[in-house]
């Protein structure tokens, strides 16, 4: 009996120190229910609409237009926010935190969030190493928790050039 407590005690604690792909709002699903894409096109957080939505990695994601969500479908790994919406700050000290949707920047086309506004000026003035140590923490999440191994950057994936030989003249 002790055996089977201790294992069942064990078996919970690991799934209560695993954390989800994407951070979710208990009622307002992913990112606390704001349109991923409006950050892109409308530079502004913004809530979603309940009635508009689309499940994707296990979330369930809110947005403000039917254009929104239609262009989230078509490439949604441009939108969902880096480190599944958790907290950007905090993933580069090897934490988990919430998000405040309002305290976001995009750099280099890509969304992360944080913990509050003023978590965010602390992030944008150190972003480049605290990019770097996020990065790092997160891939090692993934591959740790998930099994899941990240998709290759775009500068590591060579194209391998193909020769054609000329056609004969017929």
């Amino acid at each position: 009996m002790k055996y089977i407590f201790g294992l069942l005690l064990i078996v919970f604690s690991i799934q209560i120190l695993a954390k989800d792909r994407i951070y979710q709002g208990r009622y307002s699903g992913a990112i606390r229910g704001y349109d991923p894409v409006a950050y892109f096109t409308q530079a502004d957080a913004v809530r979603g609409n309940k009635k508009i939505t689309y499940k994707y990695k296990g979330a369930k994601w809110r947005f403000a237009s039917e254009e929104n969500r239609d262009l989230f479908k078509a490439n949604p790994e441009k939108y969902v926010p880096q480190y599944g919406g958790y907290c950007a700050k905090a993933m580069s000290d090897n934490r988990f935190l919430k998000i405040d949707p309002k305290a976001w920047t995009i750099i280099d086309d890509k969304l992360y969030l944080n913990y509050s506004p003023k978590t965010r000026v602390v992030w944008r003035e150190e972003q480049t190493d605290l990019i770097e140590r996020a990065d790092n923490f997160w891939t090692n999440h993934l591959v740790e928790t998930f099994n899941e191994a990240p998709a290759p950057k775009a500068e590591e994936v060579q194209e391998e050039a193909i020769e054609l030989e000329p056609s004969p003249v017929q």
